[in-house]
């Protein structure tokens, strides 16, 4: 159990390190951000997979494809976001991405939604109301680039179930990259801004960390204590709010930290029930 925590604080760490980045290198483009992030996890991802020896291309081509992306879309609107949002606004609009999986996983997957369960999609739609009307500096365009996030990670969520164990995950997340990097890339070549000194380990440092955070968070799951600890996911919130503060100056008012928790307490509500 202690180990399970310490796993989940270290991936909420590494992600809220990543986030300050992101926030912090905003001036530079999307794409650019995009290819960094992938060439930064490329060098984790590409070693594994030799030193193991696992075939690169995988089984379900097509399918590895679309998640890679659904997964870069998602990625580019998350750092396009940043623009016009708190770093602490951002990531907590980000994690509405469940309640798109499930919505999706009704159409796409068959899946079943409980009613209890819309009760907890509900509040935290009201906690989105919240942030959005009661927080003078979520623009509207930033709500909209965040929401989309949101949606296409919820259908990287609904693919990843959908290949479930015919690929290993490491291949899942290979692909990923290098379809970032080639997007990010294409994308970088019309809207480039050369990185001056400490930039260019900042920039790198996204991969790493993003690699890390995944790699923690997956140590995490893999303990017999998942139910217990699965809320420190959400840990990451509070950490980018709090540094998003100190570091950027970012103002909450007590309303939007409100819907925040709303936002929160109900998909941590949905998690501890589906895993019921």
């Amino acid at each position: 159990m202690k180990k399970a925590i310490y796993y989940m604080l270290l991936s909420a760490v590494c992600f809220t390190a990543m986030n300050l980045f992101v926030k912090y290198l905003a001036h530079f483009g999307s794409g650019q951000l995009v290819l960094f992030r992938a060439f930064g996890s490329l060098f984790f991802t590409m070693s594994y997979l030799l030193w193991h020896k696992i075939p690169m291309l995988g089984n379900q081509k097509k399918l590895l494809v679309y998640r890679g992306l659904a997964g870069v879309t998602s990625m580019g609107l998350f750092f396009m976001s940043v623009h016009y949002l708190p770093i602490g606004s951002a990531v907590s609009l980000r994690y509405l991405s469940p309640i798109f999986a499930t919505i999706l996983a009704v159409f796409f997957l068959r899946e079943q939604v409980k009613p209890v369960q819309w009760l907890f999609f509900l509040m935290a739609f009201i906690g989105v109301l919240m942030i959005k009307g009661f927080d003078p500096n979520i623009s509207s365009i930033g709500f909209l680039l965040i929401l989309g996030s949101a949606f296409f990670s919820g259908i990287v969520y609904v693919l990843i179930n959908k290949i479930g164990q015919g690929d290993h995950p490491v291949v899942i997340v290979n692909y990923f990259m290098w379809i970032s990097l080639i997007i990010g890339g294409v994308l970088s070549v019309f809207e480039w801004t050369t990185p001056k000194g400490v930039e260019w380990v900042l920039l790198l440092s996204l991969g790493v960390f993003g690699y890390f955070g995944q790699l923690f968070m997956t140590k995490a799951f893999q303990s017999q204590a998942t139910n217990k600890i699965v809320s420190l996911k959400y840990v990451e919130v509070i950490f980018t709010m709090i540094a998003g503060v100190f570091w950027f100056s970012d103002v909450y008012p007590l309303l939007s930290l409100v819907g925040t928790l709303l936002v929160i307490t109900g998909l941590i509500l949905n998690i501890w029930y589906r895993r019921k």
